[in-house]
């Protein structure tokens, strides 16, 4: 066995060397001839990697022999991946696949995406030792960023800042947190670090000198009352005095805890109990030091959300030194240090529950490594895929997202006229389903346009509604190019196609709206000459015959004795609103007459006389076509008992008081509500209200109407 490897991973044993052995061989033959920048062997880096991992962080030979293996396989041409992994554990051949593929991550904008970066290396940790090990590679090339170009280490601090040392925080990798944010300093702000470190430095024996008189006349307090305490003393990092500095905009004097002391109290862990040893301990403290009352924190009478207990006190000495103390019990103190109430979390650190989760057990499985079974390593959040576009920009989809999915993450525009994609250089479908890692290209076309089977192909909720509303827009594009067909044909043909027609006639053809009538015939599914037949057809049953003229006379004499009133010299019949379903004439429902409008018959050959509206759609029609069955009529002079049904179309602004308005407006006069319908027009901002009323005479009507039109949100008022 190597010497060498012997005498750095000592701690080994001997199946655990042999391991290291064999995969540091690998390395040294695939890396031989490479150079760092600076001109050191290669090799160099994943040497002082694995002993970060293994001294400064305890990880086990496994996970040394992955860091050699990773390296040889991610800079090595030619090598032969699956003969070099032969004989290796499964769990290195899985930790060298996480490495492998955090490897290739290439932050376009670390400062923007660092966030998802983050989720994205925990995502490749598939064994959470990969992220630990991630960052003992991080800390290395932080100590060796001199040998970097200036342009690399800039991009390497800030990933650091963003990526790595939130990782280090969040998994208790303190030690190495605090490290990499002084190198971070150092090089981000090298004069603010020289004078932060500097000052330390000068510093450092007033400090102690500060320790020990503090403490001294406490020791004596503390002792007489019995309570048994440790006394944990720090000096905050030039990183972390920095940010003080910064956010409370202070010089380094005034940053009032840059040393501190904490009192861990030995005691039962009884609420009350404990309770009481904290405020025992405060009150002697500030007995003998007078405290800063405003920097109190007090989170052993209301405890912090994630259920950190402490004091906080800052108080100064009779040299006028100021020093911050925190005050706890062991079990506080525990949990603060490894419950949920973790370092990490209490100091506001962004997380999702479940990553947290995660982390967490990877933090225990590292502090508790004998009770870490192989076989229930914690796994990582699954919901999420992470997938790069071809410049390296980060996105993130949901699970069994698309590659038309991805097109309208980029962009609604791209997605509509996406044909296509290239998933890591090979061309695929839209409906193409992607997975973390992916690099993908999207394709398109200026021609394409999205169709209903493309709500198949999507799972996220912009790509649907977006594609839903392209087709709700094309099918009132064809609706238009339809409804101008038929309207040109029919000029042509000279003949009419009244809305009374066109509903039987869509309902004949089972369309449901005439916006899908009119698309159907600009797809040329509905052939317009056949509402040409249509339309000849419905006028051949009403057609004109000498017979028809003739049958008048004998329809006049069968219901005489139904009519009420006469017949003058002009042939007028006198109409009255009483018992018409007795009578043979009948109210056109094209127009619905109420009482006093002005009003003609047409006699039809199998449903009596029609009465129409002069002003009726289809009057013109009629007197042109068919002027011997015109029969005039006038009302009888006054109304009777009876009531006529009239349809009201009202467009309005959206306002939903004028709802209640109308229907207010009608009660105040002699009308009933029979039907009120509101359809909201979300593409007008307007409400579509369809009231049918019952009304004695078109007086009470017109009374009805002339109100509701000068309501403020009423744009249109109109009979149908």
């Amino acid at each position: 066995m190597d010497d060498k490897i012997r005498r750095l991973f000592p701690q080994f044993d001997e199946a655990g060397l042999a391991l290291v052995e064999r995969a540091y061989g690998i390395a040294a033959a695939a890396l031989e001839g490479l150079l760092r920048w600076d001109g050191r062997p290669f090799i160099g880096h994943p040497l002082n990697v694995a002993l970060i991992a293994a001294d400064e962080i305890g990880l086990p030979a496994e996970c040394v022999a992955a860091v050699f293996l990773h390296e040889a396989e991610r800079l090595a041409e030619g090598m032969d991946v699956a003969q070099a992994r032969e004989g290796f554990p499964a769990d290195v051949i899985t930790m060298v696949d996480g490495l492998d593929k955090i490897s290739t991550i290439k932050p376009k904008d670390t400062r923007l995406e660092a966030e998802n970066y983050k989720k994205l290396i925990v995502r490749y940790s598939t064994d959470p030792r990969v992220t630990v090990l991630k960052i003992a590679d991080r800390l290395e090339v932080m100590r060796n960023l001199d040998s970097c170009p200036k342009s690399t280490r800039e991009n390497k601090i800030l990933e650091t800042l963003m990526l790595y040392i939130p990782l280090a925080h969040q998994l208790g990798l303190y030690n190495i947190k605090r490290e990499m944010e002084d190198i971070y300093l150092r090089y981000a702000e090298p004069e603010a670090y020289r004078t932060i470190t500097n000052k330390l430095k000068a510093t450092e024996r007033d400090r102690e000198r500060l320790m020990m008189e503090f403490i001294q006349p406490l020791k004596q307090k503390l002792s007489d009352a019995g309570i048994k305490y440790k006394l944990k003393v720090r000096t905050k990092a030039a990183y972390s005095i920095w940010c003080k500095m910064q956010k409370q905009k202070v010089p380094f004097e005034g940053v009032f805890d840059v040393f501190a002391i904490r009192f861990i109290i030995y005691c039962d862990p009884d609420p009350k109990v404990e309770k009481d040893q904290c405020w025992k301990v405060f009150s002697y403290v500030t007995e003998e030091y007078e405290q800063d009352t405003a920097r109190l924190r007090d989170w052993i009478t209301n405890p912090k959300s994630n259920g950190y207990e402490s004091l906080h006190i800052t108080v100064k000495n009779k040299r006028g030194a100021y020093i911050e103390v925190q005050i706890r019990t062991a079990r506080m103190d525990d949990e603060a240090e490894n419950g949920k109430a973790s370092h990490w979390s209490y100091k506001g650190v962004k997380h999702e529950q479940q990553l947290d989760r995660w982390l967490s057990t990877v933090r225990y499985a590292l502090e508790h490594p004998q009770e870490a079974d192989p076989d229930e390593l914690p796994q990582p959040p699954d919901k999420d895929i992470f997938v790069f576009t071809p410049t390296g920009e980060l996105r993130i989809l949901p699970e069994g997202a698309s590659v038309l999915d991805f097109a309208f993450n980029i962009h609604s525009g791209l997605g509509v006229k996406c044909i296509g994609g290239k998933v890591n250089g090979k061309a695929v479908s839209i409906r193409e389903k992607l997975k973390t890692g992916d690099t993908v290209d999207i394709m398109s076309s200026k021609n394409q346009k999205p169709s209903s089977d493309w709500l198949g192909y999507v799972v996220t909720s912009k790509a649907r509604s977006r594609i839903k509303r392209e087709l709700d827009a094309e099918e009132y594009k064809k609706a238009a190019q339809g409804k101008e067909m038929l309207t040109r044909r029919l000029k042509n043909w000279k003949l009419e196609f009244p809305d009374e027609m066109m509903a039987e006639f869509l309902k004949k053809l089972k369309y449901a709206t005439q916006y899908s009538f009119y698309a159907a015939i600009s797809d040329h599914v509905v052939d317009v000459n056949d509402v040409k037949n249509f339309i000849l057809e419905h006028d051949k049953l009403e057609a004109a015959s000498v017979e028809a003229a003739k049958e008048i006379d004998a329809m006049r004499a069968a219901s005489a004795s139904a009519w009420e009133g006469h017949h003058s010299s002009d042939d007028i019949l006198v109409l009255n609103a009483r018992d018409l379903k007795g009578l043979d004439y009948k109210m056109a429902k094209c127009c619905h007459p109420v009482f006093g409008d002005d009003v003609f018959g047409f006699v039809t050959r199998s449903e009596g006389i029609k009465i129409h509206r002069i002003s009726c759609p289809n009057a013109s029609r009629l007197i042109s076509a068919y002027p011997y069955r015109i029969q005039k009529v006038k009302w009888a002079e006054s109304p009777s008992a009876g009531s006529f049904q009239s349809t009201l179309k009202i467009i309005s602004a959206v306002d939903s008081p004028v709802i209640g308005k109308i229907t207010e407006i009608v009660g105040m006069f002699k009308a009933s509500m029979r039907a009120f319908n509101v359809i909201e027009n979300h593409r007008n901002g307007t409400y579509e209200i369809t009231l049918r009323l019952s009304v004695p005479s078109n007086m009470e009507l017109d009374k009805v109407i002339s109100q509701i039109k000068v309501l403020k949100p009423v744009i249109k008022i109109s009979r149908v």
